[in-house]
């Protein structure tokens, strides 16, 4: 109903007790005061100041629009400041998503020297497959993603712009019982009887195991769709199958295992980070220091053969 020119025309008149005051803070003409508080006594339904032979000063509807005025502007006040904070990536609210892998070392680390460089900025970490951290960002709901092209390439979404991170490595994880456990290196070929553990790609759609597999002339005689690392582990530690370990993920992997390297096939994913076509100053001051990192991935329970 009240325009904010109106209300700080308001509080204005009401702290000098002058038109002719007001109009000088303002820089607005005397006549120009006149006419607007006439407008606004209008809006409001009758009178808000009593004119006095030397100035004017508030009425009691005018003491109960001015106090309502008051809170708005410092509302507004706050509101301008916060903002400003946030543009100049200094506080506010940073929403981060990253898949599981990434969560293990890389994005912690850049995430702690973050908060050392950005203190007043709070985190929200999500974590997600990459295809739904992309559309996340693409609505809106994320400030930042860390996305990889595994198991079946990269996700797109309208107005998401990506930028390669890193390439990372994939390993065979294989129990310490296993008869190629102790080779080191082996050919993807020595496995084409073994049972994988792997998620289900997104429609069926072609994996890196799967194109890797096919170009060494095999198809993988079972496939166990499991999502998370922690029982693709369990399963490989108990035997029942072999999985590919991105070396993001070494951190993780348990004793129990031995991680072996692919020969002539070695298949290596790509991670990138992702943001939205505005991005904010806090985004890409966490994109920077993602792409500054040191090289965490070859953790103390890597475990190479």
């Amino acid at each position: 109903m009240f325009g904010i020119d109106a209300l700080r025309l308001l509080v204005a008149v009401a702290d000098t007790g002058s038109f002719t005051q007001a109009a000088v803070r303002l820089n607005y003409t005397q006549s120009a005061v006149s006419r607007r508080i006439a407008s606004l006594e209008q809006q409001a339904g009758g009178p808000l100041f009593e004119r006095l032979p030397r100035g004017v000063r508030l009425n009691p509807a005018g003491h109960a629009l001015h106090r309502h005025a008051v809170e708005v502007l410092e509302r507004l006040s706050r509101a301008e400041q916060e903002l400003a904070v946030i543009h100049a990536g200094q506080g506010g609210t940073l929403r981060v998503g990253a898949f599981s892998t990434a969560n293990i070392s890389l994005v912690p680390a850049a995430l702690r020297a973050f908060k050392q460089a950005r203190p007043d900025v709070e985190i929200v970490a999500i974590e997600g497959r990459s295809s739904t951290l992309m559309q996340r960002l693409a609505e809106g709901a994320l400030d930042l993603a860390v996305v990889s092209d595994y198991p079946s390439g990269l996700p797109s979404a309208d107005g998401v712009t990506t930028a390669v991170l890193l390439e990372d490595e994939l390993f065979v994880a294989l129990r310490r019982e296993h008869p190629l456990a102790g080779a080191g290196t082996i050919d993807l070929r020595e496995l084409r009887d073994e049972a994988w553990l792997q998620d289900a790609p997104a429609g069926g759609r072609p994996t890196l195991l799967t194109d890797a597999c096919a170009r060494a002339g095999f198809t993988p005689k079972k496939i166990i769709k499991i999502a998370e690392w922690t029982g693709k582990f369990g399963y490989a530690a108990a035997g029942l199958g072999v999985a590919l370990v991105p070396s993001l993920a070494t951190w993780a992997v348990p004793a129990e295992l031995v991680l072996c390297r692919l020969g002539d096939l070695a298949m290596r994913r790509t991670v990138h980070t992702a943001l939205p076509a505005a991005p904010l100053p806090a985004a890409l001051k966490l994109r920077d220091l993602l792409r500054d990192a040191p090289d965490t991935r070859r953790g103390p329970a890597v475990g190479l053969a």
